[in-house]
């Protein structure tokens, strides 16, 4: 070994997460390793980064999912493969001009009075200063990503892919204007998707109303959570069947509040169930009433304007919010009597899934993409088995949102994004779209063109993120060689929002599927259970569990908590992972320092080099098939049972005996094996720990190149030896046992025992006998004596322990281990001591005034004493009589 590797070795004496991240980061970017091959013929492997938010900062689900991916792509590339993690980062349209809006406001500005032009360059400059924060994050998790080949779904070659698939899907038909009711945010002041629209359950009150019949003096009680869109009310409906009101369909109420009179229809969508059984149809500010409204041809009278203010179509009530507008109806109607009673009310609300405003359904002139036929290929491709979800379960999800997918709003009243490439004729009114602008209107030649002024949803553009990143539209050697993908990792809560319609987008343009897996990462939820967040509280930052731990840990615990089910996060895993990685060290440290100046070799001389090969080989056939299926919770179970139990805690130890033996020749076989062992072990753990592998490989005599470019171990099937597995778990439990029975005695580790091994099996006599030495060393006791039947041993003595083993038992001397007398008489005063304390006890609940008059705590106390020092004398006296007799 090298001096200079040998002092270092030596001067290392822990792992020092902080001494190595950063340092190997540097080498594996400078040696350009995460970048693939373009000239390569080997296989191609892809992944892509679901693009982080520019305004992004690493979370934990982004941890997990980053290092669920990075173990992919380490893992294809150790497999020979010529491997791609596509690198970028989203434009996030409202996140992003929420930010600089925010920032803005810290200067008394709005967008508005600087204008867009200068806005969007306030938010390039935003982007150019923060944009790249997530990137050296997911860096500092070790991430294998090509950094070089970085995208940006507003760069260059991006915007002229949007465009070109807006401007076919517009001439296909699919892409449409129409004035529908949308989600409205007006905090945002944007539309958003249905899927863009989260729901929480809200506690508020349910008003009863009276609507005056016109011309009689009854009314109708209706029951509305929102009052304040009562003025633009167009009708009351009732179930026909509802005999209560089958007498007023087709008469007439008086609006309260205004000058209008409303029809009374009868629809078979009323819910008799609920509230009064008559329903106030609203047909411009709820989506159900939107559709009864169209049904009946009624009216829609919008009294909201986009900032969430009653507009002039609600008379005096103009220019209040809506919140405002609330409490002077609901006093006015008061004052008329017109208010049965009000009730609590919880109900769920759409929010804002960026701001938490409450969504209003609003109707408004927006973009639309019709689905339907996009998706049945897209639902094809799954259900033949084409893309598949790990767990499958998720598959059923995906295609019953498919099988029924709605027409998506693509449209959003923002000024940060791709902006429609859609213009409009001043003079004809002619609409036109294209990828680039045009000169002049084609209709009737005018030259005053106007663009559109909305921007594509951000999710439009992350559609085409699997393609369009490798170059699409045009022919590019990355899009031949890498599209489709091999693997997408994501969260369930984006399949509808971006898996779905990659799907779609991949069979419509490049025209194959843009991944064949589909890996769903469980969630982290916090340690109560409940969602992750910095709102509430409970957020956990991944970046201060790297600062604490260390990369590699962290990593490691995440994945060791990537089940298939959610998750509660754990510190004692993250904590597990720490200690794992010591150990890991020390091992390495302990072989690099300890053995002799030899090759690698595999050795067959002793029972335990064959039972650790066998092992070896065991694991790494069930570690490639577990990660084939993506159960990578499982495979990290595996690798820690294996090296930290097999190897560390048995074969170290045991191969000690060789190391600092007389042998030489033993030493060196020893030697080899151990180093054999160590490299397949960093080879086998680098994609889930890579700086810690890394480090210790660099430190292997011989070492080459990156472990990234080293072969991922695969399984040697004759390597396996099952008798060795046999015999050494049985030699093993023979160990334990023995180190258990002189635990139980307080035996000093220091002090030596004698055994008698009886077994009617004479193979395992056989196997005993043939590993006395090793028994010696590892539990300090000498095999005297092997016989068939106890009757037989001579060396026993009259007292002895019993230690039951695989196949036949060990009888251990105790003369020679502890005084017997001494211990007689210390059993005899504990058990004389517990007897005093039990009869205590007893004597104080006998005492009816002490059970009746002392607190119920103290009783209770005194109870527990009781039966913990009955306890306590039963196993005193067990522990007599098992040496001395009854």
């Amino acid at each position: 070994m090298n001096q200079d590797i040998r002092e270092q070795l030596k001067s290392n004496t822990r792992y020092s997460p902080a001494d190595i991240e950063s340092k190997w980061m540097d080498s594996w970017l400078e040696a350009q390793l995460f970048t693939p091959e373009e000239s390569s013929r080997k296989d191609s492997y892809s992944v892509v980064l679901p693009p982080p938010n520019v305004t992004g900062m690493l979370h934990m689900g982004h941890a997990l999912n980053s290092s669920i991916q990075d173990l992919l792509v380490r893992l294809a590339r150790m497999r020979g493969k010529n491997a791609l993690w596509v690198c970028g980062t989203d434009h996030a349209g409202i996140a992003t001009q929420n930010q600089v809006e925010k920032q803005l406001a810290g200067e008394g500005l709005t967008r508005q009075e600087i204008g867009r032009e200068e806005f969007e360059q306030r938010v390039w400059k935003w982007r150019d200063q923060y944009g790249s924060t997530i990137i050296n994050q997911l860096k500092r998790m070790g991430c294998a990503l090509d950094y070089e080949g970085e995208r940006f779904t507003l760069d260059e070659g991006y915007v002229k892919a949007v465009y070109r698939v807006f401007t076919s899907l517009y001439q296909k038909g699919f892409i449409y204007r129409d004035e529908y009711m949308v989600n409205w945010c007006t905090r945002c002041h944007t539309a958003l998707s249905d899927l863009e629209v989260e729901h929480e359950d809200r506690d508020d009150k349910l008003y009863y109303l009276r609507y005056p019949i016109a011309g009689e003096d009854e009314y109708l009680v209706i029951a509305t959570a929102r009052p304040e869109t009562m003025l633009g009310d167009t009708a009351v409906a009732v179930n026909p069947g509802d005999e209560r009101y089958a007498g007023f369909i087709g008469k007439r109420i008086e609006l309260p509040l205004t000058d209008r009179e409303i029809p009374i229809i009868g629809d078979d969508y009323v819910d008799v169930s609920f509230g009064t059984g008559a329903l106030k149809v609203t047909p411009a500010h709820d989506p159900n009433d939107f559709e009864l409204g169209k049904k009946h041809e009624l009216d829609e009278i919008n009294v909201f304007s986009s900032d969430g203010r009653i507009n002039q179509a609600g008379g005096e009530f103009a220019g209040l919010t809506l919140e405002e507008a609330r409490a002077q109806i609901m006093h006015r109607l008061e004052s008329d009597g017109l208010v049965e009673k009000v009730e609590p009310y919880t109900h769920s609300v759409g929010v804002c899934y960026r701001c938490g405003t409450a969504i209003e359904p609003y109707i408004s002139l927006q973009w639309f993409m019709r689905m339907d036929e996009l998706a049945r290929p897209a639902i094809k491709v799954v259900e033949e088995g084409k893309v598949r979800f790990y767990p499958e379960r998720w598959s059923g999800v995906y295609l019953d949102w498919m099988r029924s997918i709605r027409p998506w709003c693509i449209s959003r009243q923002l000024w940060w994004g791709h902006r429609l490439p859609v213009w409009y004729c001043e003079d004809c009114e002619e609409i036109m779209v294209g990828e680039e602008p045009p000169a002049t209107c084609p209709q009737c030649g005018s030259s005053e063109l106007r663009q559109e002024e909305d921007v594509l949803d951000t999710w439009f553009s992350s559609a085409l993120w699997p393609f369009a990143t490798l170059g699409w539209p045009e022919t590019t050697d990355r899009l031949e060689k890498f599209y489709p993908t091999d693997a997408l990792v994501t969260a369930r809560d984006i399949i509808f929002l971006w898996v779905a319609r990659m799907i779609m987008m991949g069979l419509e343009f490049p025209g194959d599927i843009p991944y064949s897996n589909v890996i769903i990462n469980p969630t982290i939820m916090a340690k109560d259970g409940r969602r992750m967040s910095k709102s509430l509280g409970t957020g956990i930052d991944p970046l201060e569990l790297i600062e604490t731990y260390g990369a590699d840990p962290t990593r490691f615990g995440l994945l060791n908590m990537a089940s298939a089910q959610d998750v509660r996060f754990a510190d004692e895993r993250i904590e597990m992972s720490r200690n794992f990685c010591n150990k890991i060290f020390n091992a390495a440290r302990f072989v690099l320092l300890g053995v002799a100046e030899v090759e690698p070799a595999v050795s067959t001389a002793t029972l335990a080099d064959r039972w650790i090969e066998s092992r070896l080989q065991a694991t790494v056939a069930e570690v490639n098939q577990l990660l084939d299926s993506y159960e990578f919770s499982e495979a990290t179970r595996l690798l820690y049972r294996f090296v930290w139990n097999e190897f560390c805690d048995w074969y170290v130890e045991i191969a000690k005996m060789r190391l600092y033996g007389d042998d030489e020749g033993e030493k060196r076989e020893v030697s080899a094996h151990l180093l054999h062992l160590l490299d397949a072990i960093l080879r086998l753990l680098h994609p889930f720990m890579p700086f810690l592998t890394e480090e210790l490989a660099a430190l292997t005599p011989g070492r080459e190149g990156y472990l990234i470019q080293a072969e991922y171990p695969r399984a040697d099937e004759s390597a396996r030896d099952l008798q060795a597995e046999k015999d050494m778990e049985e030699l093993m439990e023979t160990i334990t046992a023995i180190r258990t029975l002189r635990n139980e005695l307080g035996v000093s580790p220091k002090k030596e025992a004698h055994a008698v091994l009886v077994s009617a099996d004479e193979k395992v006599r056989n196997v005993v006998q043939f590993n006395a030495s090793l028994i010696e060393s590892l539990s300090k006791t000498v095999l005297v004596e092997c016989v068939a039947e106890e009757s037989q041993a001579s060396a026993a003595g009259e007292q002895s322990a019993v230690a039951l083993i695989p196949g036949g038992k060990l009888l251990v001397p105790l003369a020679e281990l502890i005084d017997l007398e001494a211990e007689k008489a210390r059993l005899s005063a504990s058990i004389s001591r517990k007897k005093q304390e039990l009869s205590r006890a007893e004597g104080k609940l006998a005492n009816e005034s002490f059970v009746t008059k002392a607190p119920a705590e103290l009783v209770e106390n005194e109870r527990a004493k009781l039966e913990q020092h009955g306890r306590e004398l039963a196993e005193l006296e067990q522990e007599f009589n098992r040496y001395f007799g009854e």
